[in-house]
């Protein structure tokens, strides 16, 4: 009934003058912050604490003469008013125009500011199709195993109990983060973490080491050698992959431990820009490319590093998108890829717990018991705001 009440909505607004939907308005909205969770210290920036909170932040409204609604991630208020410009009076579905220029007017200052208006103008576009998202883009799957990505370092047996407690609630995988002092310490992390969930879950590693556009950052820096010595060992215990093990552009010495060590590299979260995966393929720099559309300036360039992926024989597992709407986004995406084995959600409860990101929607999809994630069945991307978190348009 929703659906077709919908329907019939979009297509008495189609049949109206020129028979297209045209943008009217681009609003950026302040959420009210409901609630701390707590904070918890990143592996990827030791030495700084990080607030998990429910609320807070911003997301963008692109709005039509159609009263069809996108809705996208956070973006700067002060890059509104150029991208209004940009927008208003266009048809929302010329995504390839709208991308190049929102990449030119917003991701100079934040490419936040075009991801998220890429985003939103999706989720028009799905709605105005009466379709899902990811049945949109292909289809190729219709729930998709979520890996319980970690946030802390902790310690080895700290990691193997919280490993433990996520295996008896269903979940299918967990990613740890790798860079303590010494590799014995990391090994050890991986033994007693195997040891506590068995062949219930699978393992990944993320070594961070490319966070960092330039040679250095905070916490403990691997080798090369380091890096060769840790991936055999990984190899060895069964390890589904090692991620970001060095330097962001270091890739010869990426594309040479690839060349050594049989267990797949993976890593491109901070990667920008359709040219910089070319170039990791050509070079043989990662088995499993992870973009993320926050970084890359939205969901349209993601398509296209997906195809690059799929044409490669690669996998593709992108990055987390931002914990609320961009990662709605990314699941209906992966959801589409038959060549994305996995999907990534930040869970480190009870502080950094998913849920909490989520809370800002009112029918946000959950885990079930089994570990999948299914996408939203609803037109567009197929979640809305929860009922009373906005606080004020702030551009």
């Amino acid at each position: 009934m929703v659906r077709r009440t919908f329907l019939a909505s979009t297509l008495g607004v189609l049949a109206r003058g020129a028979g297209r939907l045209r943008i009217t308005d681009l609003k950026v909205l302040q959420l009210k912050r409901l609630r701390s969770h707590g904070s918890i210290e990143p592996a990827w920036n030791p030495g700084t604490k990080t607030e998990f909170t429910t609320g807070g932040g911003t997301v963008v409204e692109v709005h039509t003469d159609g009263d069809v609604v996108g809705l996208g991630p956070s973006m700067d208020p002060a890059l509104a008013s150029a991208v209004k410009q940009q927008l208003v009076g266009k048809d929302p579905f010329d995504i390839e125009n709208h991308a190049a220029r929102l990449r030119y007017y917003a991701a100079g200052a934040s490419y936040r500011g075009s991801a998220a208006v890429d985003i939103a103008l999706w989720d028009i576009i799905g709605k105005a199709s009466n379709q899902p998202l990811y049945k949109l883009w292909g289809g190729a799957k219709e729930r998709v195993p979520a890996y319980a990505s970690m946030i802390a370092l902790g310690t080895p047996e700290e990691r193997a109990r919280m490993a433990g407690r996520l295996a008896g609630e269903g979940w299918r995988a967990i990613k740890l983060r790798l860079h303590h002092e010494t590799m014995r310490e990391d090994l050890r992390t991986v033994e007693l973490v195997r040891k506590a969930v068995g062949d219930r879950m699978t393992i990944m590693v993320d070594a961070n080491q490319a966070q960092s556009s330039g040679n250095w950052q905070p916490g403990v820096r691997w080798e090369f050698e380091r890096a060769v010595a840790t991936a055999r060992e990984l190899q060895r215990m069964g390890v589904y992959w090692l991620e970001e093990p060095l330097p962001r552009y270091d890739w010869e010495h990426l594309a040479e431990l690839n060349r050594l060590v049989e267990i797949p590299i993976a890593g491109g979260e901070n990667n920008r820009g359709l040219h910089e995966f070319r170039e990791m393929v050509e070079r043989g720099v990662y088995d499993i490319l992870q973009p993320e559309s926050l970084v890359t300036e939205g969901i349209t360039c993601l398509r296209k590093i997906g195809a690059l992926a799929e044409a490669w024989g690669k996998r593709v597992v992108p990055h987390h998108g931002g914990g609320d709407i961009g990662t709605i986004a990314h699941l209906h995406l992966v959801c589409a890829w038959p060549h994305a084995p996995y999907f990534e959600l930040l869970h480190d409860p009870p502080v950094g717990s998913y849920l909490h990101r989520f809370g800002i929607l009112a029918d946000a999809p959950k885990v079930d018991g089994e570990g999948y994630l299914k996408p939203p069945d609803r037109p567009g991307i197929g979640v809305r705001l929860a009922e009373g978190i906005v606080e004020r348009q702030v551009g």
